[in-house]
């Protein structure tokens, strides 16, 4: 079964930072759009991130942005998410999956049922 699995997640105080990573069981990254999306208690998944692998392009939300950084290792065949700053806001878990690419990055990032192959989550928590 095609699937990421995602790892790096843990319990943080604000303004620390965290790394989580995704890596794909049964495919490769090479042709798609990676996606990291978040769901915190009594909310709707959200897009974090998206990085297309074949050309670097990405995309950010803008409760993220200059914080978090979406990077590729295409050697490992892992997507990385470099977390900043944590803030109590980001309290999620935390998911990553694929779609395929879109000129428009920005608009296929933030629609979630595009993407597939969805992992079981990685925990972050940032609290004080």
């Amino acid at each position: 079964q095609r699937q990421f699995v995602e790892s790096g997640g843990g319990l943080v105080q604000p303004g620390e930072s965290l790394r989580l990573s995704c890596a794909p069981s049964g495919f490769t990254l090479e042709i798609y759009t990676i996606g990291w999306f978040r769901q915190a208690p009594g909310k709707e998944r959200e897009a974090v991130s998206c990085i297309t692998s074949s050309d670097g392009n990405t995309y950010y939300a803008d409760s993220v942005k200059g914080r978090f950084t979406v990077s590729t290792d295409n050697t490992k065949n892992t997507v990385h998410l470099q977390m900043t700053d944590l803030k109590p806001d980001d309290t999620a878990i935390y998911y990553c999956a694929a779609a395929l690419p879109d000129p428009l990055l920005s608009t296929l990032c933030v629609r979630s049922s595009y993407f597939g192959f969805w992992g079981q989550g990685a925990q972050v928590t940032v609290s004080s």
